[in-house]
This record gives C-alpha cells, sequence and structure tokens, in this order.
C-alpha cells in the first residue's frame, strides 16, 4: 500500500507489510494468489479453530476428559493454525522486527506468539507455574485466543482483498473496452483480421457498422456516428467525417469507416487513461502521509501500554493476577491493531479514481483529489475549453499593396505547421478555395501569441497585437476592422510580411453547448471565473459578457498566464486553471490545480493534475463534488479508526474491570480489530456511488 517501494517480484511492502500490488492490472492475470493461500488456509483451519475455541471454554464440561488431556489436544490442533495458517503474519513480523518499521503485523504476530508459547510452556513443563495460575484443573492455558486471532485476522485479511480487488475494475473494465483484432486494408486493397498488437502508424484499417474503433487515428473515407459514451461520459453519438478525429475501443454506431491509424499500443487515449487512472490509485494524499506517521508512533506506544498492562495486572492484579496480565496484554496488543487507520485513505483513493475514470475524469494522483475541493478562483482559457475549439474562417482584410487571396495563401502556408485550431480553420480554407500552399522554410511556435517563419523566401509573422508590437510591425489602419471582427466574437489573427502589415483574418469559434451551464454551476458552487486568453481583449470581453464571467484578461501571453496564477495565488486564493493548448501548460503546471481538456495536446494533458477526457467544463464541477465526496470519506474513515482505537485499547487494558469487573476477552478483540477494517473498506466502496 506503499507506493514508492518498487521492485521486480512479488513480496511484501517493507514499511507496511502488506502484498506489494502490480503496477497495471492486466485482463489476462489469474486470482489474486494472496487471496487464494489466505481463503484456503482459514477454511482447512477454521473446524480446527472451531474444536480449540470449544475445549477451551467448555471442555471442563466433557465427561471423562481430563485437564492435561484437553491441554495436549488443544495444542496438536492449535499448531497447523499458528504455524501453517498463521504463517504469512509471522513472515511479516519478522520483517518489521528486521527491518525496525513497526506496524500492524508487529501487534498481532507479538499476541498470537504470546498466547501460543506461554500455553505451550503451560502444557509442557505446568510445575513451573505457581499455584496461582491453575483454573479447572491446570495451568492455564490460551491456545484458544492464539486460534482464534489467527483464524479472524484471515478472515479480515479475505474480506479486504476482496473488496480491493473491485477497486481495480474500473482498469480492468477500460482494458476490456480494447478489441482483440482490427481489419487492415493491404496496398493491394485486400482486407484481413489481425491481432491489434500487429498495427502500426500509418495503417489503414477499416470500421464496419457495429464494430470497435481499434486505435486512435483519423477518418480517411465515410461517415457515420460514433458511441464514445464508454471513454467520455456523452451519451450522444458523434458524427465522424474524412478528417475527423477517432478515439480507439469507441463504437462505431453508423456507416463503415476507413482510418489511419495514429496512435497505437501504449499511446492510444485508452492505454493513457488506464495509466493516469494506475498511477492516481497508487498515488498517496498528504492525509495519509500524516496517518502513516501516526501509525508509526502509535504502534510504538501500544507495545509500551501492553508493558505497562502486563507489570500493572501482574503485581496489582487480582489472582490469577499473571494470567489476567497475558490476556489482557494480548488484547491490547490485538485490537489496537492500526489496519484500519492504515487502509483509510488509500481505498477512498483507489475507489474514487476508479469511479472518476468511469465518469471521463482523470485524477493524475491523490493531491489532486484532495486538493480540488478547496478551489475558489478558475482560470480558463477560451479557445478549445469555452469554446468548441473548431474555429471556422470567418474573413479576410488585406493591406494596402497586398490582396485578400494572397494575405490568405501566405497564412495557411505558415499555418501548416501550427497545432491551433486557428491556424487549421485557415488552412482549411485556402484548401477549400483552391489556393497553392507553400511549405514553409522556416516556422516557430511556442510564444503563445502567434507564430514566425518564413514562406517563399519572406520573413512572416501571423499574431495578436502583442506580437505586432513586439517585432514593431504598425497594424493601425487594420485595427478598425480587426475590432469590428471581435464585437462579432471572431477571433483576429494579423499578418505581418517582411516587417510590414499585411493584413488580418479572422476566425468565429462557436462557444460550446456545455459551457453556460458549465459555468453557472462553477458558480453556484462559489467559484470566481476569469478568462485569460491570447485572443483580443475585445474578443475575450464578447465572449464573457455572453457566458457571465468575472474577470477577462486578453492577448496574454503564457507567462502572462503563469504570472495571473501567481498573482490570485498571492492574493490567498486556490486557484485551478483549465486549458488545452501548448500555450496553457506553464499555467496548469503553475496553478493548485491544473485541468486538461481531453481533447487538447499531449502537452497539456502531461502538465495537468486533472485531465477531462470529454473537454467539458462540466466535467470540472463533477470533479468538484467527487473530491469532496472523497475527502469527506477519508475523514470519516480516520475519525473512525482513531476513536476506534481510543476507546478499544483502554477496556482491553483492563479499565472497565475495576468499576464493573468488565474484561475483554482477545477473541473478541480480534473480532473487533477485523470487523473495523472490513467497516473502513465498505466505507470507502460507498464512493463508487458518488
Amino acid at each position: 500500500m506503499h507506493p514508492q517501494i518498487r521492485q521486480s517480484t512479488p513480496g511484501n511492502c517493507p514499511i507496511c507489510g502488506m502484498t506489494l500490488e502490480p503496477l497495471m492490472p492486466t485482463l489476462e492475470e489469474g486470482p489474486d494468489p494472496e487471496l487464494v493461500s489466505f481463503t484456503r488456509r482459514f477454511w482447512w483451519t477454521l473446524p480446527l479453530t472451531i474444536v480449540v475455541a470449544f475445549l477451551g471454554m467448555a471442555g471442563h464440561y466433557v465427561p471423562g476428559l481430563s485437564a492435561a488431556a484437553r491441554s495436549w489436544i488443544e495444542l496438536v490442533l492449535t499448531i497447523p493454525i499458528v504455524f501453517w495458517a498463521g504463517w504469512p503474519f509471522f513472515v511479516r513480523w519478522a520483517d518489521s522486527i528486521r527491518r525496525l518499521s513497526p506496524n500492524m503485523w508487529t501487534l498481532i504476530g507479538t499476541g498470537v506468539g504470546a498466547a501460543f508459547f506461554y500455553s505451550l510452556a503451560a502444557t509442557l513443563v505446568p510445575g513451573w507455574f505457581p499455584a496461582g495460575f491453575e483454573a479447572h484443573g491446570r495451568v492455564g492455558v490460551y491456545y484458544e485466543a492464539a486460534a482464534v486471532i489467527v483464524s479472524l485476522t484471515l478472515l479480515g485479511q479475505i474480506l479486504e482483498l476482496r473488496a480491493r480487488s473491485q477497486t481495480s475494475a474500473a482498469i480492468k473494465s477500460l482494458l476490456g473496452l480494447a478489441p482483440k483484432t482490427a481489419r487492415r486494408i493491404r496496398e493491394d486493397g485486400t482486407e484481413e483480421d489481425v491481432p491489434l498488437t500487429h498495427i502500426h502508424v500509418g495503417d489503414r484499417l477499416r470500421v464496419r457498422p457495429g464494430e470497435k474503433v481499434p486505435v486512435d487515428g483519423v477518418v480517411t473515407e465515410g461517415r457515420s456516428s460514433v458511441d464514445e459514451s464508454m471513454l467520455t461520459g456523452e451519451p450522444v453519438p458523434v458524427e465522424k467525417e474524412p478528417g475527423g478525429r477517432l478515439i480507439g475501443a469507441t463504437i462505431n454506431a453508423g456507416g463503415s469507416l476507413v482510418m489511419r491509424a495514429d496512435k497505437v499500443g501504449a499511446q492510444t487515449v485508452l492505454s493513457q487513461i488506464v495509466q493516469m487512472v494506475a498511477q492516481a490509485q497508487r498515488s498517496r494524499a498528504p492525509m495519509q502521509r500524516m496517518a502513516d506517521a501516526v501509525s508509526y508512533w502509535f504502534v510504538l506506544a501500544v507495545l509500551a501500554i501492553a508493558v505497562v498492562t502486563v507489570v500493572v495486572w501482574g503485581i496489582w492484579g487480582p489472582e490469577p493476577r499473571w494470567t489476567y496480565a497475558l490476556l489482557n496484554a494480548v488484547a491490547v496488543l490485538i485490537i489496537a491493531c492500526p489496519c484500519a487507520l492504515g487502509l483509510a485513505t488509500p481505498m477512498s483513493i483507489m475507489v474514487a479514481t476508479g469511479r472518476g475514470a468511469t465518469s471521463g475524469i482523470l485524477f493524475r494522483d491523490a493531491e489532486a483529489i484532495e486538493a480540488l475541493r478547496t478551489i475558489d478562483t478558475l482560470i480558463v482559457d477560451k479557445t478549445g475549453t469555452l469554446t468548441v475549439g473548431k474555429p471556422a474562417f470567418h474573413s479576410v482584410v488585406a493591406a494596402p499593396g497586398f490582396t485578400g487571396e494572397e494575405v490568405l495563401r501566405l497564412t495557411a502556408s505558415l499555418d501548416q505547421g501550427s497545432e491551433h485550431p486557428l491556424a487549421e480553420s485557415f488552412v482549411a480554407e485556402a484548401r477549400r478555395q483552391g489556393l497553392n500552399l507553400s511549405t514553409p522554410e522556416e516556422f516557430e511556435s511556442g510564444t503563445g501569441i502567434g507564430v514566425r517563419g518564413r514562406v517563399d523566401g519572406k520573413r512572416m509573422a501571423l499574431g495578436n497585437t502583442a506580437l505586432m508590437e513586439e517585432l514593431g510591425v504598425d497594424v493601425e489602419t487594420l485595427r478598425k476592422a480587426a475590432e469590428e471582427r471581435r464585437s462579432e466574437g471572431a477571433s483576429v489573427v494579423f499578418v505581418a510580411v517582411e516587417g510590414r502589415a499585411a493584413g488580418l483574418v479572422a476566425a468565429a469559434d462557436p462557444i460550446k453547448d456545455s459551457t453556460s451551464e458549465a459555468l453557472r454551476q462553477l458558480h453556484s458552487a462559489g467559484i470566481r471565473i476569469v478568462m485569460a486568453t491570447g485572443d483580443g481583449l475585445t474578443t475575450a470581453q464578447a465572449v464573457a459578457e455572453r457566458l457571465g464571467i468575472d474577470e477577462v484578461h486578453g492577448e496574454v501571453r503564457p507567462q502572462d498566464k503563469v504570472d495571473l496564477v501567481a498573482s490570485l495565488q498571492a492574493q490567498g486564493r486556490r486557484v485551478a486553471m483549465a486549458g488545452d493548448g501548448i500555450n496553457d501548460a506553464p499555467a496548469l503546471a503553475r496553478a493548485n490545480v491544473g485541468i486538461a481538456m481531453g481533447t487538447g495536446t499531449d502537452v497539456a494533458m502531461n502538465s495537468g493534475h486533472v485531465t477531462l477526457v470529454k473537454g467539458d467544463l462540466r466535467g470540472i464541477a463533477r470533479a468538484r463534488q467527487l473530491s469532496q465526496a472523497t475527502v469527506a470519506n477519508m475523514k470519516q474513515n480516520l475519525v473512525f479508526a482513531l476513536i476506534y482505537n481510543a476507546l478499544g485499547v483502554p477496556i482491553a487494558a483492563g479499565i472497565l474491570y475495576p468499576p464493573f469487573g468488565v474484561l475483554l476477552s482477545p477473541l473478541f478483540a480480534a473480532l473487533a480489530m477485523s470487523l473495523s477494517s472490513v467497516s473502513v473498506v465498505f466505507n470507502a466502496l460507498r464512493l463508487r456511488k458518488a
């Protein structure tokens, strides 16, 4: 349960003693070997435990069975329980001692060992013990305590392992989405079904109606509607036509499609989702690090309390005082087992990340889950975040000495090397008009305010006003035309050739249907919305007024977005940044929580702490609600575990004996310990319905 522990072979965690889990579940893996082993040990020794418990508690009522015979029968029956069924516990106990890392197995191994070896001595050499140790004609033995503790601990581990295996169900269900084969089109036009592992980038594949899309790619022929709900949570099928993007594992609901494979294997969206979910489930929340520190010192404190219990009962307790001393010390060791404390937050995190993945919300780590609920300010980019991210060409304006056709041709030629959605709209329009595009001789991107390069031997720059000012290009003659288009909500890109203004091109990007509802949800949650975009301020304000955004920043560079995040954080605000482009990546990394649109670039998704697979801002509200539910669940688990131990240890030590004559048997201590762990696990599993 400690993800920082990595090794190439199976084994136990040196910190908590739990079995190490595979980094990535697979569909081919069989049943959990630890679960199989513990189940076999439990059921084979359960009849022996029942007989030992009966003989220990009521054996003196059996006629003709002497006290000495009872002790020997119990010893023979208990040996396989302790040394076969309980052997994994002693291995972990020895590891915790050897590594000086006290944990739950330190307490269980010490408690079971103390009860068994005390009873063994009482059976083999009863003469060593004073008369006060005798009960029902023999020196008191507690084989039933050792046997029942082992059986109940096994039962608790079985229930925990079964529940924990359910947390990987989300990953396995995602893995199960991928088809096993693909239909590849050969160069001669014939087709063949091949295993998915044989598909390479560039292969042409046919996706027939009702089939799953095998890998990520682009439609080259055909039109159809594709059901992407299993990955995005969006129930409405998405229309696909030539040039449309396809995601592997989605279902072709309509016509036949031919696609080109762009991403295969670990590079597909599905594989990246699986990797993110697995990584998040292995991560540890800040709250868990506190629980780890508490558990370490708690175990040491319990060992000290057990020693004090032996001394106090052995010296001042009633007869048989040393018998009481042993039983109460064992009860303290068993009931104080911190397994519930250790499970409190990892189980919540594992369930929450799986639940989020099924809703199209991917958390990079547990810290992101814990942090998201505290967000009070959200910075959003415009293009691709508030808007569809597929702008349509609006218009072109040429400066004196240039024609509109020339301006568009030069712009589209340079923009062939850009990933920006605006660039795609200009290139698409130029090709629609049949313009002859040139290959750019130089291309430079990454400024966040435009691109530069060389086309047909001419130095060019495309960008906003800030880029033109940086280059000393006078665009005054184009300002009126630019403002008119911005007031209509269009984005304007100035075009400079050889250091002088050549004109402008504009594209309009429609607002996503879900954006208005998403912002209403976020506002109702008390979150302040800030827009920061590289587009002109007029365009940004037009969009902001339509959506009711609280604060607007236009013509910002990537560094300006980073500075804006830092400025808001300096005001004491907890800031989330949502974006989808390369220019958003620095701000995504700087924010308290970076939220990447899954429809954006890989750089943005790698920089974000949360990824919305669908790119729908409503996912932020859902993710925040899941964050709140998860943290509340972790707190419930921690409070329960701490209160349970705070009450259980004094009772096991015998604090209720003087006033009420009540003692807690080690048997009931073991039962309470197992039930506490199981209750924490099942409380965490409630998040699957969040």
